[in-house]
């Protein structure tokens, strides 16, 4: 019998998810007109309920801020929602028919260039909220959008997103003890930093959602990066997601460096001929883990590239 490696690459990802979480007043903004009307695929975006996390200026806004240019792009032939010009960093809520009171937070990737809510959020959302899971799709602020702390923006909105959606929890009917982040590429960067940063005072706090922990119950993480700095010194993928930055800053944002026994469990997939992110990043997840003896589990595929979401490489978005 033939495997389909779609599905058996979802299930795999779905049930590293189980595994690892079994082991383990901001008012809503009207939706903004989709980026193509009229396009039969242009994606159901944005989500019916929508949420600025931050209640008033965030952190290291400048007088200027991006302005939004959500467009359809892709380098696969199959065109996919990309969301450039953050001015806001938000969540978009998807809620399942029947919620068992399960959660993710899925951060999609990009490059910190821009964020593929689509392949990466939507499809995230669409698959698990048919098990019962409530997924909130993390549209982050970008570090080269003109903020002033770049390398700071992304990790203090997935922060700030963990502690609202808590803040939240009987709201949006779910266990805050089993909310769990995805992470996608640069967003499995910013996931993985968010599971070894989730206590780093990175922001003055607000209101009382920040008393809440950040910490996420699980941690998949599909090609991430979890290093800024390679073991060969190679600043390809520091130059491309976070240029410019000095040593100090690249190891405090190398999230692989600083895993800790109270790490939660992780559960990881990449493809071995990833011609983007190198699948050591992966290996050296798993390694350090294993070093300070936390559940991780992994499913590595020998071919895929990068950007495959969910789905096989033919579904990819190429996004970094």
């Amino acid at each position: 019998m033939k495997m389909d490696r779609r599905a058996m690459l979802a299930a795999g990802l779905t049930g590293g998810l189980v595994a690892a979480q079994a082991v383990a007043q901001t008012p809503s903004l009207p939706p903004p007109s989709s980026p193509a009307a009229g396009n039969p695929d242009a994606p159901a975006w944005p989500a019916r309920e929508v949420y600025r996390i931050w209640p008033g200026k965030q952190p290291g806004a400048l007088a200027t801020l991006p302005t939004p240019n959500p467009t359809m792009n892709g380098r696969s032939g199959r065109p996919q929602l990309w969301i450039r010009g953050v001015a806001y960093a938000e969540l978009h809520v998807f809620r399942p028919a029947v919620p068992d009171g399960s959660s993710l937070m899925s951060i999609p990737g990009g490059g910190y260039g821009f964020v593929s809510v689509q392949n990466e959020g939507l499809a995230v959302a669409q698959h698990f909220n048919a098990l019962g899971t409530t997924v909130f799709v993390l549209v982050y602020r970008l570090p080269r959008e003109g903020w002033g702390t770049p390398h700071l923006v992304a990790i203090q909105d997935a922060q700030r997103a963990m502690r609202f959606i808590r803040a939240r929890a009987t709201e949006f009917r779910i266990d805050p003890a089993r909310l769990g982040v995805l992470g996608f590429s640069a967003g499995g960067h910013l996931a993985s930093d968010l599971v070894v940063s989730h206590a780093d005072n990175l922001y003055a706090p607000i209101d009382a959602a920040d008393q809440l922990s950040a910490k996420p119950a699980f941690a998949g993480l599909v090609y991430p990066v979890t290093s800024l700095i390679s073991p060969s010194g190679d600043r390809r993928l520091s130059g491309m997601l976070m240029p410019g930055l000095p040593d100090p800053i690249l190891e405090a944002r190398s999230p692989v460096r600083r895993v800790t026994a109270d790490a939660p469990p992780s559960f990881l997939v990449h493809a071995f001929d990833d011609p983007l992110v190198p699948m050591q990043h992966s290996l050296d997840w798993i390694a350090a883990c294993q070093a300070v003896k936390r559940p991780v589990e992994a499913h590595l595929v020998a071919t895929g590239g990068h950007g495959f979401g969910l789905g096989l490489p033919k579904d990819s978005s190429g996004a970094a």
